[in-house]
């Protein structure tokens, strides 16, 4: 008999219409992990940006300059009393409205790359005016003044004069040559002509000063050109994780995708292999039973029985194949009512009591008295204790031991122990085992080989329960297998305690 799938959407193993997406995502991460690794960070390839915050600069200290000159032309006036440095301060004023005229200019036109040079060049020559200026400034004399009063004047005038344009302009290369070398010039020839000691040593001032300057602003532009280049080397970071972020959604979901379709095809293919296997489970039974009619051969009856108990072990594998694949498949549902643990580990124990005794093993069995019902999956549960003691008879040697225990945990949930003193699980073969289809060193070697699902759907069923799973093995010492429900699960809270005397065991021992 075939099963139809209910839905079209079944029918869809994996969805491959967005599969495009993943050629322009890698596409997009190999040119940002190149432009990562061959950017340059040299000053050209941001000559723009040092351009627009130098515009931004000179707007923002429109006002120093003009402050500064109005404040020499005070104290020039007070010393001399000449006021022909008013001259000088209407210049310099006009080389400075200039200069800020072309920067409100160029933050109007919005500076487009190729004109990066041109603007560049105008605002040096704006400079070179200012320097031209100062250099006019240098040709100022008070003879009433005296050369040493009026020499330290125009020194300390041009020194702060110098810091204040190193300050301003160091975002525009060769900026503080072009206003200062014309006077550096100024002041040699001044040197050269009159022979003056002051001016010399004034000379000799301002070119040092003007070449540290000169070193210090180039290291602060290069800074200013690395800050820049962090910046989209950040935003190329941040991009190409963004990216990385998309596409491994785009992988979780094609995995997730896959994952749905392998156990919706496990589902199809257990349900149209039980089918016949049913049908041959039947027939097989009904010969080895010679309902109709003896069989000649006894060879043949001995092959009807090898075909009913090879039929019956395929079945509980595919029954496990299901199990898994509806948990996975998000389509296991619990049927939860109120049932007692004790009551089902002890059925349990009496379902594999025959095969332990085949193997001369014993159970033993402690469960605390009084143990209260829990809300859960009554036939899950049994799925659950049948899996563990079925292990543990399977694992453990002929003569060894079993221990079975239901109790309080300390949180106030129940749990249930089955410990057995059987050859064990190496350590680092915990995590295989409870992984699906996973099996041990010592299950391979083992002549009872199953599927390695078993402590899987033990994990799955024992999560649906918001319940927690734990192996513990060492090997030659045995393995415990123990299962947790959560107090919520307890219909009954756990008395304080303090309150009560600690409550006695009910020990069952099967032989």
């Amino acid at each position: 008999m075939s099963i139809a799938v209910s839905t079209s959407t079944d029918k869809i193993i994996v969805d491959k219409s967005r599969s495009h997406r993943n050629k322009p995502v890698s596409k997009t991460v190999r040119a940002t992990r190149e432009r990562l690794q061959t950017g340059s960070s040299a000053p050209s390839g941001f000559e723009r940006e040092m351009l627009n915050l130098y515009i931004g600069s000179a707007l923002h200290g429109a006002i120093a300059m003009p402050l500064l000159v109005a404040l020499i032309t005070a104290v020039g006036i007070y010393l001399s009393g000449n006021l022909s440095i008013v001259v000088w301060a209407v210049m310099t004023l006009s080389a400075h409205a200039i200069t800020v005229f072309l920067a409100r200019k160029a933050r109007k036109e919005d500076i487009a790359a190729d004109k990066v040079p041109v603007w560049r060049r105008r605002f040096l020559i704006g400079q070179l005016l200012m320097g031209l200026c100062w250099a006019t400034f240098v040709t100022q004399d008070c003879a009433a003044c005296g050369d040493i009063r009026y020499g330290f004047f125009e020194g300390t005038g041009l020194l702060i004069a110098l810091a204040a344009t190193a300050m301003g302009t160091f975002l525009l290369r060769n900026a503080l040559l072009y206003t200062f070398l014309p006077v550096v010039a100024a002041l040699a020839f001044s040197s050269l002509t009159t022979g003056d000691p002051a001016h010399v040593g004034l000379t000799g001032v301002i070119s040092l000063s003007l070449l540290f300057l000169v070193f210090m602003t180039d290291r602060m532009n290069r800074a200013n050109v690395h800050i820049l280049s962090m910046q989209p080397e950040k935003d190329d970071l941040i991009a190409e994780l963004e990216v990385a972020k998309s596409m491994s959604d785009e992988a979780r979901r094609r995995a997730e995708e896959a994952n749905l379709a392998k156990s919706r095809f496990l589902a199809s293919m257990s349900h149209e292999l039980r089918t016949p296997l049913n049908a041959i489970l039947g027939f097989s039974e009904v010969m080895s039973t010679e309902v109709l009619g003896p069989l000649n051969n006894p060879t043949y009856k001995e092959y009807t029985s090898d075909i009913h108990r090879s039929g019956e072990h395929l079945l509980n594998l595919i029954n496990e194949i299901l199990d898994l694949s509806r948990i996975e498949a998000g389509r296991y549902d619990l049927n939860e009512e109120a049932v007692s643990l004790v009551d089902i580990a002890d059925d349990c124990i009496g379902m594999v009591q025959l095969r332990a005794r085949a193997k001369t093993i014993g159970i033993h069995a402690q469960f605390e008295q009084g143990m209260p019902a829990v809300w859960v999956d009554e036939k899950a549960m049994r799925q659950v204790i049948l899996n563990l003691l079925s292990n543990a008879v399977k694992f453990t040697s002929s003569g060894g031991e079993i221990t079975v225990k239901v109790g309080w945990t300390a949180g106030g949930g129940q749990y249930l122990s089955i410990k057995d003193n059987g050859p064990g699980i190496p350590e680092e073969e915990i995590p295989i085992v409870l992984s699906a289809f996973g099996q041990g060193s010592i299950a391979i070697k083992s002549a009872e080989q199953g599927t390695g699902l078993g402590l899987p759907i033990v994990q799955a069923i024992l999560a649906k329960h918001n319940g927690e799973f734990i192996l513990r093995s060492k090997l030659r010492e045995g393995t415990e297998a123990i299962a947790i429900l959560p107090a919520r699960r307890v219909l009954e809270s756990l008395p304080a305690v303090e309150d009560v005397p600690a409550p006695a065991r009910r020990r069952k021992s099967f032989a």
